[in-house]
């Protein structure tokens, strides 16, 4: 089941363009926990040579929509918050890892963590807190 779970989320993924554009992957997916990763080319950087906001926004908004999909079924994002804790800087990829925090039948809150991976090491950059809602 978890393999089926990992295929159908990588098929879902496959059907966003956006998502395709920025190179992103679905590493994990099951009840109540997702992770998405994109790698950081030089396109996705700002004039600062920081990862542009609207990336780690995006990493963290798709994130947070899969968590909450696994336990709803097909969802859209109701709203979410995101915290930019410091630049992503000097990173090989981006990981965002969500978690259900709370779900009912047509809604779920999740949060998730954005972390800049180098090599072995990862490190803290956003944080965000979502709610998502069953389509339809």
């Amino acid at each position: 089941m978890p393999a089926e779970m990992l295929a159908f989320g990588q098929q879902v993924l496959g059907q966003q363009a956006f998502s395709q554009l920025l190179g992103a992957q679905l590493d994990a997916f099951s009840h109540g926990h997702a992770e998405l990763s994109l790698p950081v080319v030089a396109g996705l950087l700002q004039q600062h040579g920081f990862v542009h906001g609207g990336v780690l926004s995006y990493l963290a908004d798709n994130a947070l929509t899969f968590a909450g999909g696994s336990v709803l079924g097909d969802s859209v994002t109701s709203e979410y918050k995101i915290n930019y804790l410091r630049p992503a800087k000097d990173a090989e990829r981006l990981l965002a890892v969500a978690t259900v925090v709370g779900s009912g039948k047509t809604q779920a809150v999740c949060r998730c963590d954005v972390f800049m991976l180098r090599g072995e090491e990862r490190t803290l950059c956003a944080a965000a807190q979502g709610t998502i809602r069953k389509a339809g």
